[in-house]
């Protein structure tokens, strides 16, 4: 419960279809592009805060002139820091060369950032990793223009080590052993191959080597590229890259884990991690935003025509459902929808939680994300008391008095705003003996809000390890001298590791993990843990597709209510007087409430790749052997 979970990006490309002098008559400015992809990553900043990027390709430039600018950056508020770069940087030249004001040839030729094709980025840093050189976009430079590649992502790739030998067997020298650099120098490879032989070819046709250059990035086959280099990727992704001369593409992965949605008209195409974000910057409605199909790639050509491609062959659907529950922004109409029937359904557990007194019970929820479930969950309640109401209203019948009436009436849900945040405190606390004080701190309560001896039920999007629900909110909600605190998660219980692009790499961070170990030791079977390691040490050398996820044999023989009850004891503060309770949603309804998103690895144990199993296998050996590093 409100555990800093982080997620690795996200992603925005927009590319303008008319000249710059359109939107400067049309909006007033040749920066048209730069203010809209200002715009994409601020609506998408809940996707990453500790990393921004931008990069800008201009068409069509002269022979000495520049025509790719990146700004990175990792300051505290990376997004304001490269804007307020670029935007100092076009201030000063438009300063000192008044003629520039509204001359936008003159605009193009010499202020960076300015161009037809932009790419922006936004990252959390995970695993310790946030240095500027971890920031995307990437940038992989040549002389020649179609040889140059800016590429950025939201993605993570299980095989990395693989990809890498890939790379080092076909003769290169890959900088360091990070996905992204492995994706990029892969993409790059088969972008250099196939430049050469569209060279070789052109110049047979009796042209020039300086009239090849423009036919070569005619010609170009994006999607043969793209086909050659993503053969052996295995993970989440939808990553998008730039090409010099002006190509683009955004290409998600076959089992459509990573989101991605895209919409184009006569004056631009967009593509971005967040459908909301596209609808909101451009007013364009939902049906006009469309989801770029798992395995498909867009693929934008300099000359600006737009087509979707399938570069791998789809699997079965497996968007991550955990995007859906805790990331993406709760303002897309599916998302809103999906959020408030996690509520709903869950409600029939907390009523049986509470043996149905609604009367004496309230309802809150910790902010922010889990506000939206909130709602659903407080819904379903007035749905119970409607029918109770219309049951009792019916057995009083003709004779029933205005008194009674008004007393059956009376009784609604008690919603209350029990726990407010007090203060951001990650960005100062960093010795652990003041830690946990200053933790304890980082909410406030409602004093007065919870009547003594009332149950108190508090909803949020997911409890992943427990850490400030046991050392600050359980205790601060304690003081309300509840009678019992039923702490409601809308997701199910995490039990193994992602690998796909979310900051959840060690089994041993994961409270559901630690109540199935707790009870093994207390029904004395800690050698199935034993077995299970051996399992896993006897799979290490085998290939991917031939590996079992061994790890659910240790979550096999306890049902999921005994591990809830096993959390709601080691969650407990020593010295609390109420009650707790936790309460997980179920794997059937969040299915249910996701259709259309089944990715569920995290809570079942289902990976959708086959290095998902070698992942959780590493992880459990990492485990027990001590080794406190990721398993990826």
């Amino acid at each position: 419960m409100s555990d800093a979970i982080k997620h690795e990006c996200g992603i925005s490309v927009i590319r303008l279809l008319k000249p710059l002098e359109y939107y400067k008559e049309k909006y007033g400015t040749a920066f048209y592009g730069v203010n809209k992809m200002y715009l994409m990553m601020e609506k998408q900043h809940n996707r990453g805060q500790d990393g921004a990027g931008f990069a800008s390709i201009k068409l069509d430039v002269k022979a000495g002139e520049r025509y790719m600018s990146r700004v990175r950056s990792c300051q505290q508020q990376p997004i304001q820091d490269i804007f307020a770069q670029i935007n100092d940087r076009i201030n000063s030249e438009l300063k000192e060369h008044p003629e520039y004001e509204h001359d936008v040839a003159l605009q193009k030729k010499n202020i960076p950032y300015i161009g037809e094709l932009l790419l922006g980025h936004v990252r959390y840093g995970t695993f310790g990793k946030n240095s500027i050189e971890s920031v995307h976009p990437f940038l992989r430079q040549n002389n020649w223009m179609h040889r140059n590649l800016i590429v950025a992502g939201n993605f993570n790739m299980t095989n990395v080590h693989e990809l890498f030998d890939n790379l080092v067997q076909l003769g290169q020298h890959p900088k360091e052993m990070a996905d992204t650099v492995t994706v990029m120098e892969k993409i790059g490879h088969f972008l250099d191959d196939a430049v050469a032989k569209l060279y070789k070819q052109i110049k047979k046709e009796g042209y020039t080597k300086q009239q090849a250059s423009p036919i070569i990035a005619e010609r170009l086959k994006i999607s043969k590229i793209l086909k050659r280099a993503a053969k052996n990727f295995d993970g989440g992704y939808a990553m998008a890259g730039l090409l010099g001369h002006g190509d683009a593409f955004v290409l998600r992965d076959p089992s459509g884990i990573r989101p991605a949605y895209y919409y184009k008209d006569d004056e631009v195409v967009v593509v971005a991690s967040e459908r909301p974000a596209i609808q909101t910057v451009f007013n364009v409605p939902y049906d006009e935003v469309k989801e770029l199909d798992p395995g498909a790639a867009i693929i934008i050509k300099k000359n600006g025509t737009s087509a979707i491609k399938q570069i791998q062959e789809p699997k079965e659907r497996k968007a991550c459902s955990f995007e859906r529950i805790y990331f993406s922004r709760g303002s897309d109409k599916e998302i809103y929808q999906e959020r408030k029937a996690l509520g709903k359904l869950v409600f029939p557990q907390i009523l049986d939680a509470i043996q149905e007194d609604i009367k004496n019970t309230v309802f809150s929820y910790i902010p922010n994300t889990a506000e939206t479930s909130f709602y659903g969950m407080v819904k379903e309640a007035q749905n119970y008391l409607n029918k109770k109401k219309e049951e009792q209203i019916l057995a009083l019948g003709p004779k029933i008095t205005g008194e009674q009436l008004h007393e059956i009436l009376e009784v609604r849900p008690r919603i209350e705003k029990v726990a407010i945040k007090d203060a951001k405190l990650r960005t100062f606390i960093t010795q652990d003996s003041s830690r946990d004080d200053l933790v304890a701190h980082v909410y406030d309560i409602s004093y007065g809000s919870v009547k003594k001896g009332d149950n108190l039920v508090i909803i949020d999007d997911s409890i992943v390890r427990g850490t400030t629900l046991k050392k600050s909110i359980l205790r601060i909600l304690d003081r309300l001298s509840p009678k019992k605190i039923i702490v409601v998660s809308s997701a199910p219980q995490i039990r193994y590791p992602d690998c796909y692009g979310i900051d959840m790499a060690k089994l041993e961070d994961f409270i559901a993990f630690k109540a199935a170990l707790a009870l093994h030791e207390e029904h004395n079977t800690l050698h199935i843990v034993e077995e299970i390691y051996q399992k896993c040490l006897t799979q290490v050398k085998s290939k991917d597709k031939d590996v079992i996820n061994y790890v659910k044999d240790f979550y096999k023989p306890f049902s999921a209510n005994q591990i809830s009850a096993k959390i709601g004891e080691l969650l407990s503060p020593e010295g609390i007087n109420a009650e707790v309770s936790i309460i997980y949603q179920t794997i059937s309804s969040l299915h249910q409430a996701c259709p259309k998103n089944l990715g569920d690895w995290y809570f079942t144990g289902n990976y959708p790749t086959p290095g998902g199993n070698r992942v959780v296998n590493r992880a459990f050996i990492n485990f027990y052997e001590g080794n406190n590093e990721r398993a990826y």
